[in-house]
């Protein structure tokens, strides 16, 4: 059983499809359900993520820094099948500890883009492991936690939201413009992580974060035009001026991609440029998913009662 923090922790992100506020308000948080390794019964743990590719994420068995591994990565050592549990989605996932070169560039990244896992690993003999936590969904992303199509709709966009924020604050403080805002480590409940960064240069993790994002809303917007678009056009001819706007917004949008991602892919861009980039993406995007939201949610909820 979770102990009380873990638990509330737990109930607060599926209550709010990922969004926790208190200690772990702005870190990247996920839920992991492992296998006992000796009981084989369920466990849930909190724990923070780093994007790393468009199917999989990263995780740290720092336990703070403590001697011993947590008891989730045992478990996980034992029954490599997990389940995720990210806000908007839930999903299966295959649990493969890094090693070597690819274990010590992984844990580079992390400390780089925030020097309280160092903190950690000075603090223990054992070498800390990184996890790469690999979607075993078909399809898509996994399944949406919600009861609606229109929910569906608002939980994804939030999820792009809550990460653009993120990203905004990294790329600010990259730049010297601002403060990240007490952004917390989350690789295992209680720990805190500095906000000290790199000034002045975008580092390694953040501009993975920004290319799965970018990938990430590629993808969602890729789906909506195969599929949601055509779905209502056919059953709602009157929604086709807002589905020829939404259209031409996903075309602007990708065009704003693709000037982050080049911004982004040099290894010597300026921070200050890919703020700016990040800032023209941010405003057209939010004013997007708004439209989409007020358009399109009414109907799709009105479709499924």
């Amino acid at each position: 059983m979770p102990n009380d923090f873990n638990q509330q922790v737990i109930e607060e992100f599926r209550a709010n499809k990922g969004r926790v506020g208190g200690y772990f308000e702005g870190a990247r948080l996920l839920l992991l359900t492992t296998t006992g390794a000796r009981t084989g019964r369920p466990h849930t743990t909190p724990v923070g993520y780093l994007p790393d590719t468009d199917d999989r994420v990263l995780i740290i068995a720092s336990a703070a820094g403590a001697p011993r591994h947590p008891a989730w990565f045992h478990n996980l050592v034992a029954h490599p099948r997990v389940t995720v549990e990210s806000g908007a989605f839930t999903y299966e996932a295959e649990a493969v500890v890094l090693d070597g070169e690819e274990r010590d560039r992984a844990f580079a990244r992390a400390v780089e883009a925030d020097p309280g896992w160092a903190a950690y690993q000075e603090k223990t003999d054992r070498v800390i492991p990184v996890i790469a936590l690999r979607s075993l969904a078909q399809g898509g992303p996994g399944t949406i936690n919600a009861s609606s199509m229109g929910e569906a709709l608002k939980v994804v966009h939030d999820a792009f939201r809550r990460e653009l924020a993120l990203i905004r604050a990294e790329v600010s403080e990259a730049a010297g413009k601002g403060d990240a805002g007490g952004r917390r480590s989350a690789g295992d409940p209680g720990a805190v992580g500095s906000t000290e960064g790199k000034q002045g240069t975008l580092g390694a993790q953040l501009r993975v974060n920004c290319l799965t994002f970018c990938a990430g809303l590629h993808n969602h917007h890729t789906g909506e035009g195969l599929a949601m678009f055509p779905f209502l056009e056919d059953r709602h001819p009157e929604l086709a001026p807002v589905l020829a706007r939404l259209r031409d917004e996903h075309e602007r949008i990708a065009e704003l991609v693709e000037d982050l991602r080049r911004v982004i892919g040099d290894e010597n861009a300026d921070p200050d440029t890919a703020r700016r980039e990040v800032e023209r993406l941010t405003t057209e995007l939010e004013a997007h998913l708004a439209y989409e939201e007020e358009q399109l949610i009414p109907v799709l909820d009105a479709a499924a009662a």
